[in-house]
């Protein structure tokens, strides 16, 4: 119960920093709904995913919500870098707490703050037309939740290591847009090229989007081998962040 006091602390500190700051509020849920809509503007009249009878503009749909995640969670991580800067990760390190609990504060704090803004948009999707059911867009939570907590850890694992925040944000766009747009929130991975086909089925972010999917529908799970490889994903960022902060680094300063 003692650990659960720092948790909690530093997960309501990213909320409470993020509430704070207007233009992250404005911008974290303005972006993907502009994406959004000039995607399915666009494509609408002149792409039909292959064997999908919907429209564009909602099949991008659960991708965007992807892409929400990802930004939110992932680079909610830059908080980190600012606190070292500022000498207050310096002043947790130096607590007398287990270093599991900066990682579980921070990424849990990540994570929720990315399930909220994500549940928002779940909210106005049925206003603005997207045809999913009241029990579709409850069932993509638990799915987002998982989602958010991948992308915080992964993003809590790569700051860790990082000393400015404009490097860090050209590491993860580099690294987490390509893996976005090759995971079936643009185009379905039917039909495509066999080198592409097998990068996207290496891709955790292709079976986190299938899930998904299925869940805003309603349909069929994904196959098991599919949901193994998006959980696993989960599992190895946030062991990767827990070692990464049990290590201690020599010659330079946490």
């Amino acid at each position: 119960m003692t650990v659960l006091v720092p948790i909690a602390a530093l997960a309501a500190r990213e909320l409470l920093r993020f509430a704070r700051q207007k233009s992250r509020v404005i911008g974290g849920i303005a972006q993907p709904l502009l994406i959004w809509g000039f995607l399915g503007a666009g494509f609408s009249a002149s792409f039909r995913p292959q064997g999908h009878q919907v429209g564009y503009a909602t099949y991008v749909f659960p991708g965007i919500l992807m892409l929400m995640l990802l930004f939110s969670s992932v680079f909610s991580a830059i908080t980190l870098i600012e606190d070292r800067d500022r000498g207050f990760l310096q002043g947790v390190l130096a607590a007398p707490l287990p270093r599991s609990a900066i990682v579980l504060g921070k990424v849990g704090g990540g994570a929720i703050l990315a399930l909220l803004q994500s549940a928002i948009l779940l909210a106005v999707a049925p206003l603005v037309g997207a045809p999913f059911a009241p029990q579709g867009l409850l069932l993509a939570l638990p799915v987002l939740a998982l989602g958010a907590l991948g992308f915080a850890a992964t993003g809590f694992a790569v700051a860790w290591s990082m000393r400015s925040t404009s490097g860090f944000h050209a590491i993860m766009m580099v690294v987490l847009m390509p893996a976005w747009m090759l995971s079936g929130a643009l185009f379905p991975a039917e039909g495509v090229p066999t080198w592409l086909a097998w990068t996207m089925a290496v891709n955790p972010l292709t079976h986190a989007q299938t899930l998904l999917r299925a869940a805003l529908t309603q349909g069929p799970l994904p196959p098991a081998w599919q949901i193994a490889v998006f959980l696993g994903w989960i599992v190895l960022a946030l062991a990767a962040s827990l070692a990464r902060v049990s290590r201690i680094d020599r010659g330079s300063q946490p």
